[in-house]
């Protein structure tokens, strides 16, 4: 049955590439970097203690993220506007870049159905825009990842977005080990490990012919986020791969136990495609490794409960 829900006013202050394939230097550690980026110095990659995974926060280390309007209404393109707020109260305007952007931004609903990686221009006055889709009714978390300038340690701040319209709830998809988006094929090798470093490959093959020219988008050969499943809780991952294709490995930690979406970028042929899987970490991977995702939306209730708990930080890159 569809539930209706009813925007209200905000309530308080709003808070060509050439094809020639090439082979890309490894990332550098620190904010968008390769594994342990992020990690406070002296902690053990996958050993983060009591620091909580990104995007769990509105206001972090002094900086709040604050959208202009919360409440939107579904179906229809949505200008967001936000402001990253410094310990004063004032919006900051100046950043350190990150693989070739100040800001990320990642945009998702509560049910982890679609993903949006974007990328928003900032005015004078540190005010920043970027357009978003919202093709259905829900509450949504807006992720916005950043580095202060004068600041070695990015962070991932979270706020939600309301979404008006008929609302029907469903369960995460079940994708198996294979995902498809305009004619190409992406293959998930390897499992996601709670609280010690995995790593995951994605095969990228079209028409059944591996690719391996893959181009570079944001200077990687593919961009990997995770997002686990009941908080949303905010993993971002770099690839090991130097070479344009057709595999491309990754590096990163759960969290906890439990269930997430993993979305891939990846560039070809001037577009950036998005694949979508739904994977289990902790008990049932090995089962989901054969079977597919039977067990993510029943085996995971019980690990995000535990999530819920204690969420030590992942390991790896917030984008």
């Amino acid at each position: 049955m569809a539930v209706p829900l009813v925007p209200h006013p905000p309530h308080y202050r709003s808070v060509k590439l050439r094809r020639t394939p090439h082979r890309l230097p490894p990332h550098p550690s620190g904010p968008l970097g390769g594994p342990g980026a992020g990690t406070p110095a002296g902690t053990a990659a996958g050993t983060a203690g009591d620091q909580l995974p990104g995007g769990l926060q509105v206001s972090e280390r002094g900086y709040t993220l604050s959208l202009d309007n919360p409440f939107v209404t579904a179906g229809a393109p949505t200008d967001l506007r936000f402001r990253i707020l410094g310990a004063d109260g004032r919006p900051v305007t100046d950043y350190r870049p990150a693989h070739e952007k100040e800001l990320h931004l990642i945009v998702a609903p509560r049910d982890l159905a679609t993903f949006q990686h974007l990328h928003p221009t900032r005015a004078a006055d540190g005010t920043w825009s970027a357009t978003a889709a919202l093709p259905a009714a829900g509450e949504y978390r807006v992720l916005a990842d950043f580095t202060p300038a004068g600041t070695t340690e990015g962070l991932t701040l979270g706020a939600d977005l309301h979404a008006a319209g008929d609302l029907h709830p469903a369960p995460l998809p079940e994708t198996g080990r294979t995902a498809t988006v305009d004619g190409y094929t992406v293959t998930l090798g390897g499992d996601l490990t709670p609280g010690r470093p995995a790593r995951l490959t994605l095969g990228v093959t079209r028409d059944g012919r591996p690719v391996t020219d893959l181009q570079p988008y944001l200077g990687a050969y593919g961009h990997l986020v995770a997002l686990r499943a009941g908080d949303l809780a905010y993993l971002h991952v770099h690839p090991e791969s130097t070479a344009p294709g057709p595999e491309i490995a990754f590096t990163g930690t759960a969290p906890s136990p439990g269930t997430y979406r993993l979305f891939l970028d990846f560039r070809h042929g001037d577009t950036v495609r998005t694949a979508a899987f739904t994977v289990t970490a902790g008990a049932g991977a090995a089962a989901e490794a054969g079977t597919g995702t039977e067990a993510a939306a029943g085996a995971g209730t019980e690990a995000e409960a535990e999530a819920a708990q204690a969420a030590p930080a992942p390991e790896g890159h917030r984008h």
